[in-house]
């Protein structure tokens, strides 16, 4: 005769481990590399969840378990009351995890406990359709997607590389975009400043930039700073966010962002360019060196001119920007390798990119180890050349 389902089940918990609230809990107070993955439903799911659980349906365990856990991690299975994350336990154990086990009584004894729980960010239908390509990508997925919603970027300047990295950013559902730019919308920015339109000329670029951006994506919330950043405003306008791309086209303002992120510990993505050519690096405060480190002073003025006087292809801000908001991206969803301690140069004439290494400046005077960050005004310091 074929057992019943408690049979069965009886037999389950008798092959895997179960693991105690107590104990789950322990595990996260003391910081323990465990994998908590809940197999509930969706509509349970939504509901809340342990503390940076992930959500793979019972229905999907064997399909997408590998995306999220290795075989040799340690991995707790949890569902509503610890019927279904048994049954998922003993798959897993068939599969050849050997650190597997089944939180007893589930989500329902973790809450009557009073322990804590998130609320995750579960997906519309619409939002599952928007960023589909988002979410078959493994590295990416709901859980990712639901991160770059909650994630806030900093654009200093509305221009050639602000423009393409704002609106592929915001295609890409990352839900706050700041704006810094104090300069309206002019003819001669249109060939190359793809968030504008002749429409909008005379308009205050964050503004014009604030309309393009949300009629692109209604997820995106855009807050516009129209003002030039100076040390008076700079850590307020910085404060809320987790990365800054800098694409300002000049070299006081590049100086201050530098001084400013690194104090905050705020990752700087840098770009620039200049008539055919561009450049784009991140600079990780703690981890590599600071735009000081490459530049540990300006050039001469009539050594660096500026885009009004030299020039640029229109085109070029556009491969540096998309490179700018690729590697914010990737800092969002923590994946692939960044360009931190490398400089990627484009040479459009030739076609060609180079990369460069980059060392910290261990006399460096904001990031070098006792550094002490004092916000100064630049213009000076540039104008000086020294």
């Amino acid at each position: 005769m074929a057992p019943t389902f408690r049979e069965l089940l009886s037999e389950v918990k008798k092959e895997i481990r179960e693991v105690s609230h107590e104990h789950v809990r322990q595990l996260l107070d003391s910081g323990a590399k465990v994998k908590l993955v809940d197999v509930r439903e969706a509509d349970e799911y939504a509901g809340g969840r342990l503390p940076g659980a992930v959500h793979i349906p019972r229905g999907s365990l064997e399909l997408r378990i590998e995306e999220k856990a290795d075989r040799e991690d340690e991995v707790v299975l949890y569902c509503a009351g610890g019927t279904r994350s048994a049954l998922a336990a003993r798959t897993l154990r068939e599969m050849g995890y050997t650190r597997v086990s089944s939180l007893a009584g589930g989500y329902n004894r973790w809450s009557d406990a009073a322990l804590p729980v998130e609320k995750p960010v579960v997906l519309s239908a619409e939002q599952k359709e928007r960023y589909r390509r988002h979410l078959i990508l493994p590295e990416v997925g709901e859980e990712g997607q639901a991160r770059l919603l909650k994630s806030k970027v900093l654009l200093l300047g509305a221009g050639g590389l602000g423009s393409p990295a704002a609106l592929y950013l915001a295609a890409a559902g990352v839900g706050t975009l700041g704006v810094v730019d104090a300069d309206v919308v002019d003819l001669s920015n249109l060939q190359r400043q793809v968030l504008h339109t002749l429409e909008r000329r005379g308009q205050p670029k964050v503004q014009s930039a604030k309309a393009a951006l949300e009629a692109l994506n209604p997820d995106v919330k855009v807050v516009p700073f129209q003002e030039r950043l100076t040390t008076a405003n700079v850590e307020r306008i910085l404060a809320d966010f987790d990365l800054v791309l800098d694409g300002g086209d000049n070299f006081p303002t590049r100086y201050l962002l530098n001084d400013a992120c690194v104090l905050m510990g705020k990752p700087n993505i840098h770009g620039s360019v200049f008539r055919f050519e561009g450049q784009v690096t991140t600079f990780l405060p703690g981890q590599g060196p600071c735009y000081r480190c490459l530049y540990p002073a300006p050039p001469p003025p009539e050594l660096a001119p500026s885009c009004a006087e030299a020039g640029v292809l229109g085109v070029l801000p556009g491969v540096i920007g998309m490179l700018q908001a690729t590697e914010a991206l990737k800092l969002l969803l923590g994946v692939g390798e960044s360009l931190v301690g490398r400089l990627l140069t484009f040479d459009a004439l030739g076609t060609r990119f180079q990369e460069l290494k980059l060392r910290r400046d261990p006399e460096c005077p904001v990031c070098a180890p006792g550094a002490k960050v004092e916000l100064i005004d630049y213009e000076q310091f540039c104008a000086t050349g020294a």
